[in-house]
């Protein structure tokens, strides 16, 4: 899960970041990383890897022009255009405004709105959801028959949101599993798609 408090105090650096990006700098930025054997043994492969950094800086620019908070408070999880965003935010206009302005973001195929209105929040939830996240990936990446580079995970008060590319049935299911035994964690999301899905290849709406 990404640092809010340390995401809040960054954000004029990444104000800078962001334009940049969306004058075509994504490319040079994501470079080595994105040509790394991780991204090339992703089922979106290095052009998806490239495709969605691109989107999640577009979006972050988008967020930071109209509001800090709309980038402090909610979270994106991307996997081939499809635009996972949890969150929690104090009003519904605060969360309509992030939905919209993520659908703005060119090569989106869809827009899963997941941001919750509420109050709660705070240091000992900010605590409890790394600790979710920590402990669900190490067990994802040593469970057999998980291919966990394709799974994209993140907490919000205790509910984990799972984005990303199932192989089968069985292997989503176990991952599901894996995730409802973690200690802290409410309840389970899963936006993942098997393998041969035809929303896989949907065309971009923007």
């Amino acid at each position: 899960m990404k640092n809010r408090f340390a995401r809040t105090m960054l954000v004029p650096a990444l104000l800078i970041l962001a334009a940049g990006a969306m004058q075509g700098c994504v490319a040079a930025a994501v470079g080595t990383a994105a040509t790394a054997g991780v991204a090339a043994s992703e089922e979106r492969g290095i052009k998806g890897a490239v495709s969605d950094t691109s989107i999640r800086a577009e979006i972050n620019h988008y967020w930071l022009q109209k509001d800090e908070k709309l980038f402090s408070d909610c979270n994106l999880q991307i996997q081939e255009g499809r635009v996972l965003v949890t969150g929690a935010v104090k009003d519904p206009d605060t969360r309509a405004e992030a939905i919209q302005l993520a659908w703005k973001a060119k090569g989106v195929r869809e827009v899963i709105n997941e941001v919750e209105v509420t109050n709660q929040g705070g240091i000992g939830n900010y605590a409890r959801d790394t600790a979710i996240v920590t402990e669900l990936r190490s067990k994802l990446l040593f469970a057999k028959d998980i291919q966990s580079v394709n799974y994209s995970i993140e907490s919000v008060n205790g509910v984990v949101y799972m984005l990303g590319v199932a192989q089968s049935q069985t292997e989503l299911d176990k991952a599901i599993n894996i995730a409802r035994n973690v200690n802290y964690v409410r309840r389970v999301v899963s936006h993942v798609l098997l393998k041969d899905d035809p929303r896989r290849f949907k065309e971009p709406t923007a």
